[in-house]
């Protein structure tokens, strides 16, 4: 599965998704690729982000499967994670 993870470097919940998102690749088989809101603005804009950050785009191929957009808890990672099987 392959995960676009937008955060932005004044975003507090996504400083602590970071450290969350660490645990929860080496729990799964999960490529990510990681763009910065402001720094990589052309290549986010293709996403449709909204306002909220952070925002994790679960992807198998080019088929988008499902977003997860704000601060969650490992156990609710996983959940999602695991509802998109």
């Amino acid at each position: 599965m392959k995960v676009i993870k937008i955060t932005a470097v004044w975003c507090s919940a996504c400083l602590i998704m970071n450290k969350r998102w660490k645990e929860i690749e080496s729990s799964y088989d999960i490529e990510t690729i990681s763009y910065d809101l402001d720094f990589d603005e052309e290549d986010v804009k293709q996403y449709d982000v909204g306002e909220k950050l952070p925002v994790f785009i679960f992807l198998d191929g080019d088929k988008e499967l499902g977003r997860m957009i704000g601060e969650k808890s490992i156990d609710q990672i996983k959940e999602f994670i695991e509802g998109l099987n």
